[in-house]
């Protein structure tokens, strides 16, 4: 799906405020409100936009604690036996195969430093684990939603989906 200035723009605008109106996008991206709808419309049915939600501060919800979770695993642990195992997990909100020595990282968040031990814990115990390697975040220095930065080539044009 090829993606024009005008899109990203619109897109920009959703993921920062998903209940602004039609009107107000147009006003910001220099469209009506019926060509903003129009856009839109065409990003849903294409799959640029997945949907629409609300963003919660995890503190609101008691989670005022997150960690990095490197998972090291035996043999040839397959990504779909990782992805099984720890959605099982309420506190992981995020994991990923990745390169380097670790197989897998792991976002967790939690309500304390022991319930994120506990967690750990819990997941070490997974037949495929053989260790891990743990960081706690202190202080987050930036937070920005997909779609808030625009990804541009080096000449100043979209870059191509």
């Amino acid at each position: 799906m090829e993606l024009d200035r005008l899109d990203r723009d619109i897109i920009a605008a959703l993921v920062d405020d998903a209940r602004a109106t039609y009107a107000d996008i147009g006003q910001q991206v220099g469209l009506s409100a019926s060509a903003v709808k129009r856009r839109v419309d065409r990003l849903r049915e294409t799959g640029a936009i997945t949907g629409f939600s609300a963003r919660v501060a995890p503190q609101a919800l008691g989670w005022t604690t997150e960690a990095y979770v490197e998972l090291f695993c035996q043999g040839k642990t397959k990504p779909s036996d990782i992805a099984l195992a720890v959605a099982r997990y309420p506190e992981v909100v995020g994991a990923a195969t990745i390169t380097g020595e670790a197989d897998a990282l792991l976002h967790i968040r939690a309500t304390d430093v022991r319930h994120v031990e506990r967690v750990i814990e819990r997941i070490a115990a997974e037949t495929f684990v053989v260790r891990t390697k743990s960081s706690i975040v202190l202080s987050r220095l930036v937070e920005a939603p997909p779609g808030a930065a625009v990804p541009e080539a080096r000449n100043g044009s979209p870059v191509p989906s």
